[in-house]
């Protein structure tokens, strides 16, 4: 430091004789406006903000490998990476890490409204889930991977210690989540043979002890519960032998007969994901403690030199624990002693438990972040905030695509610091993933947040991602390339013309971060993995030039919402069909969009009788076009829809009313009478995108 300041004051000083050589016959006010606006020229070369160098050539982000398959070209070799940490090669293992290199420092943070947040040290963390799994087995379960132990909760505290006791004594987590509906709980709990689950609310409880009274699920023999409740519950439960235990108790019974540890083995099973499903019962994943550490160890060895988490930092839990994405970022924080804060539980509430968390890594999913751009488009009402906002994102996606990132330039100062302080003000990283984020969005986000923002791409039965966009390439439409924990290749699906000599067809991931099958399903298992281990997505892509790959279709009619849950429009639509008022019907939606919409042929002989009852008259085509006759149609269908057991977004929110019908002469069916999906979408894109204006999300 005393080397460079001398040095630094020796090139000052000769610039000061030199200078005074030049200019001497100068003015005295002249020299002095010179020499101000020379030193200010020269402060802001010594100050100004590093680029931030791409790890490899970004024309060149996979490389082919034998059988047709990519790999990243960051991977060295064609091995894949099974850790990161020599001494993290579990999930147990990574929170013990997290334990020392914190050296016990904060761990999970919580908060009531308006108060700050507390936290709870990795000690606390750990302590609390020894007790906790001494108590499970003291109760009679194993300390074995085939003891399954349900947890039904949202993000909190209890959530993680709950995990953590599973993993302390080789026993396996089966989250259970809302979304699932009622029916699909009872199927986890009986498809698992779940004897206790651990859940959050006395509501929670009292369903699954009613499941059990009307003997839905008799193999559940314990409900340990995270809130208070009632002594009628406990009452209810002796009834049908079923026990009723508060956390509390259970974690004092488990140190009164405190057990050692037997930590798992990396083989050994870690969590069964149920997926949230297409049609049919919801599918377990089963997934091994190698599974979920390879995906951890890839990201962070892509992410070397660009970020590399600290015991400072400090991630926000809002996305549902049940989803591997969110178990994945969690793991990355705990191997580097990170802090977890959980917001409140109300997603409304999450930009204050931002304020107040302050968090610098920030996991979203593509839903959130259009609102945060919809927000700031709609503010920019007037043409010249229009004008200075587009002006400053240009100038800051510039800064950005020359590997400039920061959030101290005048266009942060004058419109951006908004966003980032609703954010908390200290966000260093953003990932998003779960489903695909439109390029304009992303485009915004990255000039706006004054931080790398990452999209990741993967599923479920690959752990959470297989590939992810590469620190230094700032460029949109593609999800990235494949992760070290895998490999990718594209299968031809000749049916819709996909070869992969085209570099096109179904994404097949084959890694480390693999599933091992479906719990008790060999059936689907099969379809899933082929026997050479080869995981099949049904997504369609493609490998652009640059090595990057982009999703481009979905191989079954399946896709996902931004917010990431997965639509089977045909189910929706064979759920419609019972309406009286409609002989036709095509659900619309699409992995840019959070809600459903849809197009509806009135059936021709009950319209007109339909609408003599309202009061009104005309043609068929007039009808059609009536606003109370689609307000009517649309009421009857989410009624239906509602009765056939649709979830929220499930539902269309708006409907196009057509005249005439879906047919094999306009293209609009198939042979055997099948809706043509992609003609009528292209057929009704005009009518489909005024409906999606009409309700801006």
């Amino acid at each position: 430091m005393l080397t460079s300041g001398l040095n630094f004051l020796l090139l000052f000083t000769k610039m000061l004789f030199i200078f005074n050589f030049l200019f001497s016959p100068l003015p005295t006010p002249a020299l002095i406006f010179i020499l101000t606006f020379g030193a200010a020229i020269f402060l802001w070369l010594i100050n100004r903000p590093q680029p931030v160098l791409p790890i490899t050539d970004l024309n060149n982000q996979s490389i082919g490998i034998e059988g047709g398959a990519r790999k990243g070209a960051c991977q060295k070799n064609n091995d894949l990476i099974r850790y990161y940490f020599s001494d993290a090669k579990t999930v147990y293992e990574i929170f013990q890490r997290g334990f020392a290199v914190s050296d016990n420092g904060p761990c999970l943070g919580y908060r009531k409204p308006n108060q700050p947040y507390r936290w709870l040290s990795y000690k606390q963390v750990s302590d609390r889930a020894e007790y906790l799994g001494s108590c499970l087995l003291h109760k009679g379960h194993k300390p074995s991977p085939d003891q399954f132990i349900g947890i039904f909760a949202q993000n909190r505290p209890e959530w993680v210690i709950s995990e953590l006791a599973c993993y302390t004594y080789s026993m396996v987590a089966v989250p259970l989540y809302d979304t699932l509906g009622p029916e699909a709980i009872i199927y986890i709990v009986n498809k698992a043979d779940i004897a206790t689950v651990i859940c959050d609310t006395p509501q929670k409880a009292s369903a699954l002890v009613e499941n059990v009274e009307k003997g839905l699920t008799p193999s559940l023999k314990m409900v340990i519960l995270m809130d208070p409740f009632d002594d009628d519950l406990k009452q209810r439960g002796e009834k049908i032998g079923v026990e009723i235990l508060s956390m509390f108790d259970a974690e004092n019974i488990g140190k009164e007969n405190f057990r050692k540890p037997v930590p798992p083995s990396p083989e050994d099973l870690s969590i069964i994901c149920f997926t949230s499903g297409t049609t049919g019962d919801p599918k377990g994943a089963m997934m091994t403690h190698e599974n979920i550490v390879s995906n951890t160890a890839a990201f962070l060895k892509c992410m070397e030199h660009a970020f590399e988490p600290t015991p400072d930092d400090v991630i926000i839990s809002y996305l549902p624990m049940a989803h591997m994405f969110e178990r994945i970022v969690q793991a990355v924080g705990y191997s580097c002693g990170t802090k977890i804060g959980f917001f409140q539980g109300d997603i409304r509430l999450l930009p204050d438990d931002m304020k107040t968390l302050k968090p610098t890594v920030f996991p979203t999913v593509p839903r959130l972040l259009n609102r945060v751009y919809d927000k700031v488009q709609n503010e920019a009402k007037t043409p010249l905030k229009k004008f200075f906002l587009k002006l400053a994102v240009n100038s800051k996606f510039n800064e950005v695509k020359n590997g400039i990132i920061r959030r101290n330039s005048i266009w942060d100062k004058l419109i951006f610091s908004k966003i980032q302080a609703s954010l908390g003000g200290k966000v260093r990283f953003v990932i998003t993933g779960a489903a695909p984020i439109s390029a304009d969005v992303m485009t915004f986000l990255r000039a706006a947040m004054g931080c790398p923002v990452f999209e990741a791409y993967g599923q479920t039965e690959c752990t959470a991602g297989c590939t992810i966009t590469l620190p230094g390439d700032w460029t949109t439409g593609h999800v990235g390339a494949p992760l070290a924990c895998n490999h990718v290749k594209l299968e031809d699906v000749a049916d819709m013309n996909y070869f992969s000599v085209n570099n096109e067809g179904e994404i097949c991931i084959k890694g480390t971060n693999v599933f091992k099958g479906y719990l008790k399903d060999p059936e689907k298992t099969q379809e899933a993995l082929d026997e050479d281990g080869w995981l099949h997505t049904g997504d369609i892509g493609r490998w652009l030039p640059n090595g990057t790959l982009k999703i481009i279709d979905r191989k079954k009619n399946i896709f996902k919402l931004a917010q990431g849950e997965y639509i089977a429009p045909e189910k929706i639509e064979n759920i419609y069909i019972r309406s009286r008022l409609v002989s036709q019907i095509f659900v619309h939606g699409d992995s840019l969009r959070s809600f459903l919409v849809g197009v509806a042929v009135p059936d021709t002989d009950v319209l007109p009788s339909f609408a003599a009852k309202l009061g009104l008259k005309g043609s068929f085509e007039e009808l059609c076009q009536n606003q109370i006759i689609k307000k009517a149609i649309l009421e009857d269908l989410q009624k239906i829809g509602k009765e056939g057991g649709l979830k929220s977004f499930e539902q269309i929110k708006d409907v196009f009313i057509h005249p005439e019908p879906f047919s094999i002469e306009n293209g609009l069916l198939t042979p055997t009478l099948k809706a043509k999906r992609g003609e009528l979408s292209k057929y009704f894109r005009t009518q489909i995108n005024s409906l999606y204006e009409d309700h801006q999300e």
